[in-house]
């Protein structure tokens, strides 16, 4: 599948969607208790380890970063399209949202306590994840934990349409678990949980949990 110009056109398929994706999955985590839990076990695992900043990458309207800052985490959103986070802001003012791509993630090495890709990893090339994950390990801190979802499965297609019937052109990638589990590894993370679920996120969804590895002597 050719993916030149994926990241343009993602960015500007979500600025078209913006307010009806928000609509959509405004209320959505209280369809999904499982879901819920896991996000307050990764609260949990942050709080554990003194707390800090945490990084919703990818985060859309922010329903998922304000999730977190109600379960006392202190985190932010970052995400590729303005008009997210346009959205982000509007629904969420109290809270933090910055432009930014998760393939030349801006933020300092070791800066963060915590990194949550809710499928957002999604749009994501296979030729563009290690640079991602390498990212991810740079700006967390050693030990830190890495919460993502994706879809499972091995297939690749164009969405040329969807929330309200805008017009979209963004690339989703299914990724089977041993796959991206092989990625973090290359990138110095160790998978500590993961799992496949069906739920009002995905018909086939799969939630991972990681650490990025201490650093050795």
């Amino acid at each position: 599948m050719n993916t030149d110009g994926w990241l343009e056109d993602t960015r500007t398929s979500y600025d078209t969607v913006a307010s009806s994706y928000a609509d959509q999955v405004r209320n959505l985590l209280d369809e999904t208790p499982e879901e819920r839990a896991v996000l307050a076990l990764f609260a949990d695992l942050v709080s554990s380890r003194g707390g800090g900043a945490v990084a919703d990458v990818g985060c859309g309207p922010g329903r998922i970063t304000a999730h977190l800052c109600q379960l006392g985490v202190d985190a932010f959103g970052i995400d590729l399209s303005p008009g997210m986070i346009e959205v982000a802001r509007r629904d969420h003012p109290d809270l933090r949202f910055e432009l930014g791509s998760m393939t030349d993630l801006d933020l300092g090495d070791g800066s963060m306590a915590g990194l949550v890709a809710w499928y957002s990893l999604i749009h994501i090339p296979d030729k563009e994840i290690g640079t991602v994950f390498q990212h991810f390990h740079r700006v967390l801190q050693p030990g830190g934990p890495l919460l993502l979802s994706f879809h499972v499965g091995d297939e690749s297609k164009v969405k040329t349409e969807g929330y309200g019937g805008h017009p979209m052109k963004v690339h989703v990638h299914r990724r089977w678990h041993g796959q991206m589990i092989g990625w973090l590894n290359e990138a110095g993370f160790t998978v500590e949980q993961h799992r496949t679920l069906t739920s009002a996120e995905s018909t086939l969804g799969g939630i991972m949990l990681a650490r990025r590895q201490p650093d050795t002597q």
